[in-house]
């Protein structure tokens, strides 16, 4: 059995289209609007936000007589007021890997505003076990040698039964397919396996904040620290109401404009 701890891979992200904005500016009758948003998500929000109410400028709306300007103080506003619809328009891609299915079957539950592709199981024939180890676990050597034990013996399981229905020499792989599907079974929950997770910012901020919640689960808690610390570092706007704090050894991220 190999030890593994879940990784994140960011992928993916919303680009603009410059000239396709400029076009739309163009036509609004501001061509010269400039944002100072840091990324071209932050951007796009800031202006799906205010097409909504023509405030790219005083006057361009008669009922508008003033404006935020920058986008940081634009995109607090909306965190602030709940104005959460206009974070749907970007998105990050994710690849997760060395997550339990203890992660994805958890994961699967978020199903607003994501989009999932999973490592299959029923193709991916299973040889060698990987997992991560819960701390409890890793904290009682009696603990460490059971875990370490079932997963070896599941291990071995997989090897004999390749062995017994002479897997690699099916020649069909419908047959293939069939046999590694019927061998899975006998895999634990916590076997590591790789999943692709797409969301917008509006589902980001919300998983994250339940998934790094104290009462979530310890390997999710661990995965979203890192999925908060690559998403922040990239969209600082979006994410500067929140706090972190460590709560046994894993980070919790919270704000006060929960389920924006």
């Amino acid at each position: 059995m190999k030890s593994v701890e879940p990784k994140v891979f960011l992928i993916g992200e919303t680009r603009l289209v410059e000239d396709g904005l400029q076009s739309y500016l163009n036509h609004a009758g501001v061509p010269g609007w400039k944002s100072d948003a840091p990324s071209d998500s932050e951007l796009l929000i800031e202006v799906m936000g205010r097409l909504c109410y023509r405030s790219f400028e005083p006057g361009l709306n008669p009922n508008v007589t003033r404006v935020r300007e920058g986008n940081a103080p634009y995109l607090a506003n909306i965190v602030q007021v709940g104005h959460g619809s206009v974070l749907e328009h970007a998105a990050l891609n994710f690849i997760f890997a060395d997550v339990s299915r203890v992660v994805t079957h958890e994961l699967v539950r978020h199903r607003a505003g994501t989009s999932i592709s999973q490592e299959s199981l029923r193709f991916v024939r299973l040889d060698a076990l990987s997992a991560y180890v819960p701390l409890h676990i890793r904290e009682s050597e009696t603990g460490m040698e059971i875990f370490a034990r079932t997963f070896e013996q599941l291990e071995t399981i997989q090897r004999e039964l390749a062995q017994l229905y002479d897997i690699d020499d099916a020649k069909d792989f419908s047959e293939k397919k069939k046999l590694t599907s019927a061998f899975r079974r006998m895999a634990p929950i916590g076997v590591a396996t790789t999943i692709g997770w797409s969301c917008n910012f509006r589902a980001l901020r919300h998983v994250i904040e339940m998934r790094t919640d104290p009462h979530a689960e310890e390997e999710i808690r661990l995965l979203f620290g890192q999925v908060y610390h690559i998403a922040k570092d990239r969209h600082p706007n979006l994410f500067a109401d929140y706090e972190e704090e460590e709560v046994d050894g894993l980070p919790w991220v919270k704000t006060v404009h929960g389920k924006v």
